[in-house]
């Protein structure tokens, strides 16, 4: 048995912190257990391991094996979260894509990564006609009716997988740069998913509420939940303020993840009687501000929990669990924080340093970006992960994040990359130069403004181009305000001073605004 069950449950003989034997024997345990709700309707193990064998029989046909990279552009279902098992155990690596990406990102990440499959939803025929014919060799396939031929197989099929092996490649957000493939191993997604567990304090009965795009850790980490505890995933599409509260009512939900956006969306909504929403009892998630903190937890009545995190970890890192306003809490058991200096010496209490964590679990961080050794070696150092985010600690051992060092930026529960951004804009023919800045928003973490410099004798308005960028970036990824420069301060190395920017947007021009005013 491994020596770090200490911290969790054994789950099968010879349990070695991995996912496989566990998915299935889940999967071949109890098949009238409810395991998800999507859409009013439950779906039982049974149901849900009968797509499992049917996706398998049509991957293996399709020649997927051990190693192969397979990539779903797909909305939160049953559907996707089969396909995820299926991929699991037949030790594939899946390829999450944002559905919210345009051409530009998906030819990006699809070049870099070079899936065998790409699988998309048939709600997005324009990403199928984007990319087709575009990559030889790589098939690529739309979801609707996909199963019609196949039938489901008589046994899962399980191929030779270690812990160690990657389990998907998560596109996190460029900085400076383009986005990195964090290589998300199986024994990443057993920690995390514990961790979730652990945070969430799920239990025998309980019913999670799953709204983050299973393209993120925040969505991903919860596919085994269900797995690890009799507990019943309730998945919707995607985050609706509108039918939030409908939605936790009608699925019996009990916990809930949470951003700092979202937070401040729902303290605008009506929150229903306490004996309407009885069965929520916990929330946790990231963002929740120290002015926040009384009102929310005020308002609706249940206990709240701040993390900290990040995808190359295996997601958690820290909670909070004394209700100690504005502070990401403590490590997690296994896990050690140090915040360093540039020097990598100890900061003072009350001080600002870098966060680094070490941990008790081998293999606990990501084994490096994809094709990306240089960067892998500025994150990973001394068996450490330096996460390039910074915070300062009180003389209890609370921690307090305050920000990133990077050029990332935080946009509606999305990490969004500048780089990608400026590089979009780059192809506009009338800019000459761009930069994007975070900027404070006013319902929570970060608007983008973009400054521009024109190319000479330019004549195009901020609102054209504003329409022009949304053909061709996510919605999250559009600015919200515009300001032209004469010229940008530039180092040596021809590189934009982004330090020396204003974030002052008094005089800048804000597409919602124009929106309101339209």
């Amino acid at each position: 048995m491994h020596p770090y069950l200490k911290y969790f449950p054994a789950r099968s003989e010879n349990d070695n912190l991995d996912i496989v034997k566990l998915l299935y024997e889940g999967l071949n345990g109890d098949s009238t257990r409810p395991l998800l709700a999507f859409e009013e309707e439950e779906w039982d193990v049974a149901r849900i391991r009968r797509s499992v064998t049917a996706l398998q029989c049509l991957f293996r046909d399709m020649g997927i094996t051990t190693g192969d990279r397979v990539a779903l552009m797909l909305d939160n279902s049953p559907f996707h979260v089969a396909c995820i098992y299926s991929l699991v155990l037949l030790g594939a690596v899946w390829i999450p894509l944002n559905t919210k990406l345009k051409s530009a990102s998906i030819d990006y990440q699809l070049d870099h990564c070079r899936p065998k499959i790409v699988l998309v939803d048939h709600r997005y025929s324009e990403v199928l006609e984007s990319i087709s014919g575009k990559y030889p060799g790589m098939t690529i396939l739309d979801s609707e009716n996909l199963l019609e031929d196949h039938e489901s197989g008589a046994d899962l099929l399980v191929n030779d997988v270690g812990p160690e092996c990657p389990l998907c490649i998560i596109y996190t957000s460029g900085t400076t740069g383009a986005p990195k493939g964090v290589v998300f191993t199986h024994r990443m997604m057993r920690i995390a998913s514990e961790s979730a567990r652990i945070v969430a304090n799920i239990r025998a009965g309980d019913r999670p509420f799953l709204w983050e795009p299973l393209c993120h850790i925040g969505g991903a980490q919860m596919l085994m939940v269900p797995i690890l505890e009799p507990a019943c995933l309730v998945i919707v599409p995607s985050f609706s303020a509108s039918r939030f509260w409908t939605q936790i009512q009608d699925g019996k939900c009990t916990q809930l993840h949470y951003l700092g956006g979202i937070l401040d969306i729902l303290m605008h909504l009506p929150v229903p009687a306490r004996s309407d929403r009885q069965t929520l009892r916990l929330a946790w998630g990231a963002g929740m501000s120290v002015s926040a903190w009384r009102p929310i937890r005020d308002r609706f009545l249940i206990e709240f929990r701040e993390c900290y995190g990040m995808t190359e970890g295996a997601s958690f890192a820290t909670m909070n669990t004394a209700n100690v306003p504005g502070s990401i809490g403590k490590p997690l058991p296994w896990l050690a924080v140090e915040l360093l200096d540039e020097s990598d010496a100890p900061v003072a209490v009350g001080k600002l340093g870098q966060v680094v964590i070490s941990s008790e679990i081998e293999g606990n961080f990501f084994p490096g970006y994809l094709d990306d050794a240089h960067t892998t070696s500025q994150v990973l150092r001394n068996g450490k992960l330096y996460t390039g985010d910074m915070a300062r600690a009180d003389s209890a051992g609370n921690l307090y994040f305050v920000g990133r060092k990077t050029e990332s930026m935080r946009v509606r529960g999305e990490n969004v990359s500048a780089w990608e951004i400026e590089r979009v804009f780059l192809e506009h023919p009338d800019i000459a130069s761009a930069a994007a800045i975070g900027v404070k928003s006013e319902i929570g973490e970060q608007e983008i403004l973009l400054y521009i410099q024109w190319k000479e004798n330019s004549s195009v308005s901020f609102p054209d181009l504003a329409t022009w960028a949304r053909n061709r970036l996510a919605s999250f990824q559009v600015p919200r305000y515009y300001q032209g420069i004469d010229r940008f301060e530039l180092t040596p190395s021809e590189r934009i001073r982004k330090h020396m920017l204003s974030q002052d947007i008094s005089g800048a021009w804000d597409r919602m605004s124009a929106l309101k005013l339209a």
